[in-house]
């Protein structure tokens, strides 16, 4: 810009209001108004330089106008990236807090996996022999691989006699001293004449032995024998339901199949014949059967006026025959 104070030429940056005339106006109201204001102050410039003058100061004001916008553009590109930087930086610290909890239970779970894999697995086989109202039951127990550390683990069956059944102490002491089976009956106060509605649930403990004929096997036996049922009025028959038994385990080292299988402890006597008690380790195990179903035959109530009459006359009929026995081949002396 050009300015005049006092006759002297001053050349200088542009005024407040030139910068606001040059600021609105366009190209060719800013040299008509340029030139106007030459020729009022007297001087004469180059058309040419006046021109390149305004087109400078023009193309100052415009660039002085955008800078804030490209600054502010700028700006926001810069926090753009820095909250893009934030959230990417977030993201994989969750990520890195997410994968290492993960990361452990993979470990555990190949660890498992991999003592899992070292284990056979437990097969029990429960059935009952023979007919009729005395039974036997035989419990055999196979492990899936063959396992020489077997020879220093036990087998314990804990097994839960339904009210239907009863077993027999007496008979079990005499198997015992013939070495048949080792079993123990736990329940107290135990009565084996009562029917199956006065009598409760029993607890016998079989201890296992190698079977024989079979590479890492184990079997039990145990005789049962029927209750009398309460009579009924339609079906002749009922059921008794024998479930899978306990299988305790108890070893004198600690094997890999202990780990794998053991669900919990129970304390019960390391032997039959020995009062100590050992840490028994209850192992989960796959059964063949689901449980057995003992089908019972029972009495009709529609024949008991039947029954009763005929037993009594029968009772009748056999004392009156032991008394006239009695008094034709006795010898009496007074």
């Amino acid at each position: 810009m050009f300015t005049t104070e006092n006759g002297v030429e001053v050349r200088g940056k542009a005024s407040s209001r030139d910068a606001g005339i040059l600021g609105t106006g366009t190209a060719g109201n800013l040299r008509d108004r340029r030139r106007a204001h030459t020729e009022a102050s007297g001087w004469v410039t180059n058309p040419v330089a006046a021109r390149r003058e305004a087109y400078a100061a023009f193309s100052v004001r415009i660039s002085f106008r955008r800078a804030p916008l490209g600054r502010a553009f700028s700006g926001a590109l810069a926090a753009r990236a820095v909250a893009v930087r934030v959230v990417a930086w977030l993201l994989l610290w969750e990520a890195a807090g997410l994968t290492w909890a993960p990361a452990t239970a993979l470990t555990a779970a190949s660890t498992d996996a991999g003592i899992r894999a070292t284990c056979s697995e437990i097969i029990l086989r429960q059935e009952v022999l023979k007919d009729g109202f005395h039974r036997d039951l035989v419990i055999k127990v196979k492990f899936g691989e063959s396992i020489e550390d077997l020879q220093t683990c036990r087998i314990l069956i804990k097994h839960y006699i339904p009210t239907g059944l009863f077993v027999d102490p007496y008979e079990l002491a005499s198997l015992q001293e013939r070495n048949i089976t080792e079993a123990v009956m736990v329940s107290e106060n135990y009565n084996i004449e009562a029917p199956n509605y006065l009598s409760k649930e029993s607890e016998v403990l079989i201890y296992a032995r190698e079977d024989s004929q079979c590479i890492d096997c184990f079997q039990a036996f145990l005789p049962v024998h029927y209750r009398y049922h309460r009579p009924q009025s339609k079906d002749g028959e009922t059921f008794i339901v024998v479930h899978n038994p306990d299988l305790l385990m108890y070893c004198d080292e600690e094997l890999p199949i202990l780990k794998c299988w053991a669900q919990s402890e129970v304390l019960a006597p390391c032997a039959l014949k020995n009062k100590d008690i050992c840490k028994w380790k209850n192992m989960k195990y796959k059964s063949v059967y689901k449980n057995v179903t003992l089908q019972v035959p029972v009495g009709l109530t529609t024949h008991t006026p039947l029954v009763c009459s005929v037993t009594l006359l029968i009772t009748m009929l056999c004392a009156t025959l032991i008394l006239v026995a009695v008094f034709k081949y006795g010898h009496f002396s007074l």
